[in-house]
């Protein structure tokens, strides 16, 4: 009976050296969660024996137990490094259409060739759909699907409005004949010009030009004439519901001489802006279609609504104003985007991925998918720094991170492994004494046998 106690010290002892060797192998493993054994005693009593002289029948190894305490964070360059700060799994699939789930601490992830987020095992990331503002279209592990970083452009937007805020000189002479001698070309036949990038359908950028005309002070004090070109050729701005414009004036110079309509812009005597024509209840200043002026094959009826803001109640800040200083252009803002190239992913606290480019859009692409169990000591290891659910563990709980019970997710930053090398120094030479313990114990009960053996 004494060999089999002392031989079962022995392998309890082999199996704390074990677990003990196994944890320091893997104080460098990212996402590795250290384990414990646990160890109980055996007692065997028959009906009739004496429960007060029984000796224990040694010791058994009840459970290697991996504890899920949370590891340190060290922080990289790689925005597809994730680590949990808090409870909570990554969730893995080894296929695109798999349902073979398994779930990780460890977030060292990249993109393979097909742009899927994956691990250094090939497991894809799952993640949940999200609508456009970003919010989670679901959140069941069922509609989980494994995240793609596109590899799309950003679709570009026609401009359609340009915002002005300037200020326009007061003291700027009338040139004669305006407008009738106005020549793009000749910068003495208007006072001042301005220009903007715009986008047609395509996402091509275009020059448009406005130019500003001092109208004669003797019959029109503080009013100006505006024209507006693309790419060097003069356009006509148009009324949207047809009512009368009263600015026209002549091309000239390198350009077919032709007539083009501009707008007109009204300044009381202290500077404010005071209206426009056309009108903003005809429809604003807009110009005419000149997708025909594009060679790309670009929309041919896109048109672009000039925006000065005219608030006719009171005056504004965001108003132009004619002032006794410089022309000065305070803001000139259009709403179109360039096509835009994939730049960089962001991944947020809460698992949002985003997507931005560099028309200085963004996207969101999907939100990281969080796993929590009832009992995460039940799951089963497979390898990979990967657990699988078991009926001890219980079913995983899907949700987002940075609600309820889950942890957040850091970005850039990978969680390293819980195994604190000092203990398990320590651990390692008590079960190596505990060890040469059984061993002598062992020893010992050899020679008593001997030693009845021998006994003549």
């Amino acid at each position: 009976m004494s060999f089999n106690i002392a031989l079962s010290g022995l392998n309890a002892s082999q199996k704390d050296l074990d677990v003990s060797s196994n944890n320091i192998a893997n104080v460098n493993t990212v996402g590795f969660k250290e384990s414990r054994a646990e160890f109980v005693d055996v007692y065997a009593a028959s009906l009739l024996a004496s429960g007060k002289t029984k000796v224990g029948d040694g010791v058994l190894t009840s459970e290697v137990a991996q504890q899920f305490s949370q590891g340190s964070i060290q922080f990289t360059n790689n925005a597809l490094d994730l680590a949990i700060t808090g409870n909570g799994f990554f969730a893995t699939v080894p296929e695109i259409d798999s349902l073979e789930t398994s779930y990780t601490r460890a977030g060292q992830f990249k993109l393979n060739a097909d742009n899927f987020v994956v691990n250094s095992s090939g497991g894809h990331l799952l993640g949940f759909p999200v609508n456009v503002d970003g919010s989670s279209a679901s959140v069941s592990l069922s509609t989980a699907e494994p995240v793609l970083i596109p590899t799309a452009s950003g679709a570009p937007t026609a401009t359609s409005e340009v915002d002005v805020r300037m200020n326009l000189p007061a003291g700027d002479a009338f040139i004669n004949n305006a407008p009738g001698n106005f020549d793009p070309d000749d910068p003495l036949t208007y006072n001042n010009s301005t220009s903007v990038t715009i986008f047609d359908s395509l996402g091509d950028s275009h020059i448009m030009t406005y130019y500003f005309i001092k109208d004669n002070p003797a019959t029109n004090p503080n009013e100006w004439m505006m024209f507006a070109a693309v790419d060097g050729n003069v356009i006509d701005i148009e009324d949207p519901i047809g009512g009368t414009n009263p600015v026209a004036g002549t091309v000239s110079g390198p350009l077919s001489p032709t007539g083009v309509t501009g707008a007109r812009l009204l300044f009381s005597a202290s500077g404010d802006f005071q209206g426009q024509v056309p009108t903003p209840a005809n429809g604003g200043i807009v110009t005419a279609a000149f997708g025909a002026l594009l060679p790309n094959g670009a929309d041919t009826n896109q048109t672009v609504a000039i925006d000065f803001n005219l608030d006719p109640v009171s005056p504004s800040p965001n108003e132009p104003t004619q002032f006794a200083s410089n022309f000065e252009v305070t803001a000139l803002d259009q709403n179109g985007l360039a096509v835009g190239r994939l730049t960089g992913i962001d991944i947020g606290a809460d698992g949002l991925v985003r997507a931005t480019y560099s028309n200085g859009t963004s996207e969101p692409l999907a939100r990281i998918a969080m796993v929590t169990f009832a009992n995460e000591q039940g799951l089963t290891q497979v390898g990979n720094t990967g657990w699988k659910e078991s009926i001890v563990s219980g079913t995983p709980l899907a949700g987002e991170a940075g609600s309820g019970t889950f942890g957040t997710i850091n970005s850039s930053a990978l969680e390293q492994s819980n195994v604190n090398l000092t203990t398990e120094l320590i651990d390692l030479i008590s079960a190596q004494r505990n060890f040469q313990a059984n061993s002598r114990a062992l020893e010992v009960d050899n020679q008593l046998n001997q030693t009845i053996l021998q006994i003549r």
